[in-house]
């Protein structure tokens, strides 16, 4: 996600960092390079030339120029539009008191509406606690209907659906519905168009007029970039928009859309929706994406996407995982479990919130998920007696487990060794949460603080026999000591 913003945008910076003193005229040259990665990004136009307008007019100036560290403060100039460009929001949602609350989706067909439905639908239920109602209003697209109903039943929330009717009939039909089944919440997944030009805009207008949605939400797909915007624009003319859901935000690379729609719409961005499987919509924050976009990670949706998985996983999986900890019992078998953990939270995105992590990882060329996979296809190339006890594998089942796993057998022997000294560190560490061990994976806390007495030297492959090399350095060590 950002990935061709997050570049250009970081080369541009560069580039305004790396000179000794900055004038007017070179910061001009700066800025017109973070305009055109803006451009490349698929930002709009106009939305590009106001940006770097607000930037420089901050930005060229004495105080700026003069200070201990002006390529600091352009960044921090940068970070700060960035924030504005894509913010305030407010996530609240107001709720009716007297009657179900009326929540209407909008959008174009292929933007993800329906899906999004029942993911507002998991948010409003398990977050906010309340009681949605799904109401399948898409009457022009084929097996919309149906789609909704299973998704309804996937999630355990109700579905209002009618065989033969119209849309506004649907939805009017629904909200009585509600109200006389204990639902306080109704969200109306309208039908939509693959073109604004042949959206049926005066459906909804009746539907608006006739329902009276307390909040109308467009569902805008992040990947159509500078089309986005232009729906958003065409919808909100004709519906008065309260708030924007922006779909696939996890495929697309360059985020074009996400800058420039409150620009355009002057409609913010709510929340976001990531991937095809149904999970609670994600808030969006303005200030946490913008630190993305500058490199800077975004450790809180990281501490809160490690907080949800520790909520799903079953106490009683957790308690037997925290006893075998305490006690040293840790085998290759709990060490799968633990990247199955890692999996979970989507590593690859687990990484993009790191400060730096992306950066260092280009450099090195190791891309987390290889790195996993080929882990994994080691421990599952090991017999079960093998994962229980790592330190029987000798060099003959080395050579067979690289060869079952597609890596070498030095590549195996290294692996092993790293996992014998963890063994010996989650003793230590057992009271720590899975947070603290993956900023621990990641490098984040030091490992020197944990007591040296305690951990133990790697006992893999003992008993076999010495390769000559080996041998060759013993020998010259001892002719070493003898002077």
């Amino acid at each position: 996600m950002f990935e061709t913003i997050q570049k250009a945008l970081g080369n541009a910076l560069q580039k305004l960092m790396g000179r000794g003193r900055l004038t007017e005229a070179n910061i001009r040259e700066g800025l017109e390079e973070v305009r055109r990665a803006l451009l490349e990004a698929d930002v709009n136009y106009h939305v590009a030339q106001a940006f770097i307008g607000r930037v420089a007019q901050k930005a060229i100036g004495q105080q700026v120029i003069r200070s201990i560290n002006p390529s600091h403060q352009i960044v921090k100039i940068v970070y700060d539009e960035l924030v504005q460009l894509m913010g305030p929001v407010d996530h609240r949602i107001p709720f009716a008191k007297d009657r179900p609350t009326v929540i209407m989706l909008c959008g174009l067909q292929g933007s993800g509406k329906t899906t999004t439905a029942a993911k507002l639908a998991l948010m409003l239920r398990d977050q906010m606690q309340r009681k949605p109602l799904l109401v399948a209003a898409d009457l022009q697209r084929p097996a919309a209907v149906e789609q909704l109903v299973q998704l309804g039943e996937q999630i355990h929330v109700p579905v209002y659906r009618e065989q033969n009717g119209k849309p506004i009939q649907v939805c009017r039909n629904a909200v009585d519905y509600a109200r006389k089944h204990g639902c306080d919440t109704v969200i109306l997944d309208t039908a939509g168009r693959l073109h604004i030009a042949e959206m049926p805009m005066e459906e909804l207008r009746e539907i608006d007029r006739t329902v009276k949605p307390d909040q109308v939400y467009l569902v805008c797909d992040a990947l159509t970039g500078q089309d986005a915007v232009t729906s958003a624009k065409a919808f909100h003319e004709a519906l008065e928009l309260n708030g924007v859901i922006l779909t696939k935000l996890d495929g697309d690379a360059r985020g074009g859309a996400a800058l420039s729609i409150k620009e355009v719409t002057q409609v913010p961005i709510k929340w976001v929706g990531m991937g095809e499987k149904i999970e609670p919509l994600e808030p969006f924050y303005p200030d946490r994406m913008a630190q993305r976009i500058l490199g800077q990670g975004d450790l809180m949706s990281l501490v809160e996407m490690v907080a949800r998985v520790q909520q799903q996983m079953n106490e009683e999986e957790l308690r037997k995982q925290q006893e075998k900890l305490a006690q040293g019992d840790f085998s290759l078998e709990d060490f799968r479990a633990q990247l199955g953990q890692l999996e979970r939270l989507g590593i690859r995105k687990m990484v993009s919130m790191l400060p730096g992590m992306e950066e260092m990882l280009h450099e090195v060329g190791e891309d987390p998920e290889v790195a996993l996979r080929r882990i994994r296809g080691m421990i599952d190339s090991m017999t079960p007696d093998e994962r229980r006890k790592p330190e029987i594998i000798d060099l003959s089942r080395r050579r067979r487990i690289a060869a079952g796993s597609g890596t070498e057998p030095h590549e195996v022997k290294k692996f092993l060794e790293q996992f014998e000294f963890m063994r010996g560190v989650v003793r230590q560490i057992s009271k720590m949460s899975l947070w603290d061990r993956i900023k621990m994976l990641m490098g984040l806390t030091n490992v020197a603080a944990l007591n040296p007495q305690e951990l133990p030297k790697p006992k893999i492959g003992t008993g076999h026999r010495k390769s000559p090399r080996e041998r060759a350095k013993e020998r010259k060590k001892k002719r070493r000591r003898r002077g």
